[in-house]
């Protein structure tokens, strides 16, 4: 099996809790058309290059029924900025149009093979994936962006149409592995295209 979830993979369940004082599993987002689960975290220049792209891309998308989710599973272990009281500070001071969930174990970021922040993974209806791989081009300054991928594959599906690019390569820094260098990654691990 590969790292990461193949398209047409079932979405793992998770349990979890938010920064908004709540615990979250899949079943809670049973309503939404589309699920839109990214690994994300505090401190990545990539995440925080791209927060408002995707800021817009989530509110651009809510009323065709598309929901979205940020996990941070980052080691607070190696980078402190990630820990639970800053990932509450951060939603208290940039309101995102998503929930907040700590993945604390990693458990859930080895189930989908979160390689990096951000890493977009697009569930439809049946929450089976669609779509996996990056936001943008160039999420760590986005007013050279050329393409939106998560947009167009949100706007493909919004249209009844299959996702015509399936996998992409997130671009980011790499999920910080609790015990493990800062650069490490599973040896399994592999680019998606």
């Amino acid at each position: 099996m590969a790292f990461t979830l193949d398209i047409g993979a079932a979405a793992p369940d998770f349990t979890l809790p938010a920064t908004d004082g709540n615990e979250y599993s899949l079943a809670d987002f049973a309503e939404a058309k589309t699920l839109v689960v990214f690994f994300t975290c505090n401190h990545c220049p990539f995440v925080t290059g791209s927060d408002e792209v995707t800021r817009a891309t989530a509110e651009k998308f809510a009323s065709a029924g598309v929901k979205f989710v940020g996990i941070n599973a980052n080691s607070s272990n190696t980078y402190a900025e990630d820990a639970f009281e800053h990932m509450v500070t951060r939603m208290q001071e940039h309101r995102f149009p998503w929930v907040y969930l700590r993945d604390e174990s990693q458990d859930v970021a080895r189930a989908y093979g979160a390689l990096r922040t951000p890493h977009f993974y697009v569930f439809d209806a049946d929450r089976k994936l669609v779509y996996t791989g990056r936001g943008v081009d160039n999420p760590r300054n986005t007013a050279e962006m050329k393409v939106n991928d998560l947009e167009r594959a949100l706007e493909e599906i919004a249209a009844g149409k299959p996702v015509s690019l399936q996998q992409t390569n997130p671009i980011g820094c790499n999920v910080k592995w609790d015990g493990k260098d800062a650069h490490w990654m599973p040896p399994d691990a592999c680019d998606l295209v």
